[in-house]
């Protein structure tokens, strides 16, 4: 017998990160703190953030520059530890060319 989850369910779920998610923390442009986190979904990258810790994780449209260099760097570090593969980080690298055309990518270390 199949249960499908309610709404409620689904807002439960979606509050706790799961482990194949990559966050770091920052600060908003006004100098407020703030905690964020991307999540792979298919071949895409969704990015969230949010203020304080129980506050809700927000979609944020258009990462900036400094969002995807995090995520790389997070990316970079779980393929050198056999987490994910280098063909993630080719991706993500070519990816970010794509957004932001002439600015200089950080190699893989």
């Amino acid at each position: 017998m199949h249960r499908h989850l309610g709404l409620f369910d689904y807002t439960l779920l979606n509050r706790y990160m799961a482990k194949g998610e990559i966050s770091w923390k920052g600060s908003f442009e006004d100098g407020r703190k703030r905690q964020a986190y991307a999540k792979k979904i298919g071949r895409n990258w969704r990015f969230f953030d949010r203020e304080k810790r129980y506050d809700n994780w927000e979609p944020v449209l258009k990462p900036e520059f400094d969002d995807w260099i995090e995520l790389l760097d997070g990316v970079d570090r779980r393929v050198h530890r056999r987490l994910l593969q280098p063909q993630d980080a080719d991706r993500l690298r070519q990816k970010i060319k794509e957004l932001f055309p002439g600015v200089d990518v950080p190699k893989p270390s």
